[in-house]
């Protein structure tokens, strides 16, 4: 899994890379301002929140083409703070974007010699957007702020993230709900959710399902070959010796704390003749 830390080599900055020229975003409130800066050792690409359309002020909400103008300005004025090939964090908020728009960030960013690493995002369809685009991503609740502690507001399952792509090596998924994916996880990718895993394919990577400690949460694939299971707090690996043949299997929490892998068939039998 790879990790977010951005090299401990790239230099602190100012919270704003200072400009030479005119930056069209000085036009609008500091809230309504892209913002490019270093925390933690990471460089963050920080959009403006877009709001609710009812309250926002025609002279000071920004478009995509602002969004786009004021990225170009943050990155091509003055001095370049950072060195090259520096992974960037994409903090997209409540902006929809789709993977146009992710491609011409992308884009932009490799020109300043960046990468773009993670997005960050309140929005299902930029989170399914940057994973099919292959970028590792965070789904936060849309009252989550950056560096906000959680509270109980936060804590709500978020809506089911369903994906239609194979989740390559380096590649990771965060979301505070369910995750549901058509596709494969290859070794060295990852899901983390607050909810159940659904992978309609072969699991081969790492799946946490109940990450804020639900041990009620499953795992399921059609095929089942993880380097690691994580069910809440409770963890477990694949046998070493692979079954001759395989099966729609779930994984799961047993009463004794155990995770337990089993066929789903089975699994469901058992649930059904529990309730009867």
């Amino acid at each position: 899994m790879t990790s977010d830390a951005a090299s401990s080599s790239v230099p602190l900055v100012p919270a704003d890379i200072p400009d030479t020229e005119h930056d069209p975003s000085r036009d609008h409130p500091r809230d309504q301002q892209v913002r490019l800066k270093s925390e933690g050792g990471k460089l963050l690409l920080m959009l403006p929140p877009a709001g609710e359309p009812a309250d926002e002020n025609p002279a000071t909400a920004l478009n995509w083409t602002d969004i786009w103008q004021q990225i170009r300005q943050r990155l091509n004025a003055g001095e370049r703070f950072w060195q090259p090939d520096t992974a960037v964090y994409l903090h997209a908020r409540d902006r929809l974007l789709d993977g146009r728009q992710l491609q011409a960030i992308a884009d932009a960013l490799s020109e300043a010699q960046l990468r773009l690493k993670r997005v960050y995002t309140s929005r299902r369809q930029t989170a399914v957007a940057a994973a099919t685009a292959g970028y590792s991503v965070e789904q936060q609740s849309q009252v989550a702020q950056l560096n906000q502690a959680p509270t109980e507001a936060t804590q709500a399952l978020a809506e089911p993230l369903y994906l239609q792509t194979t989740l390559r090596s380096g590649g990771d998924i965060h979301h505070n709900g369910t995750v549901i994916i058509l596709g494969d996880l290859n070794p060295g990718s990852s899901i983390v959710a607050d909810g159940d895993i659904l992978i309609w394919g072969r699991l081969r990577g790492i799946a946490h399902a109940g990450a804020k400690g639900n041990a009620r949460c499953l795992i399921m694939a059609l095929q089942m070959e993880p380097t690691q299971i994580r069910i809440a707090d409770f963890v477990a690996r694949a046998p070493e010796t692979p079954p001759a043949q395989y099966f729609p299997e779930v994984a799961y929490v047993t009463a004794q704390g155990n995770i337990r892998i089993a066929r789903a068939i089975d699994f469901y039998r058992s649930q059904l003749a529990s309730r009867g």
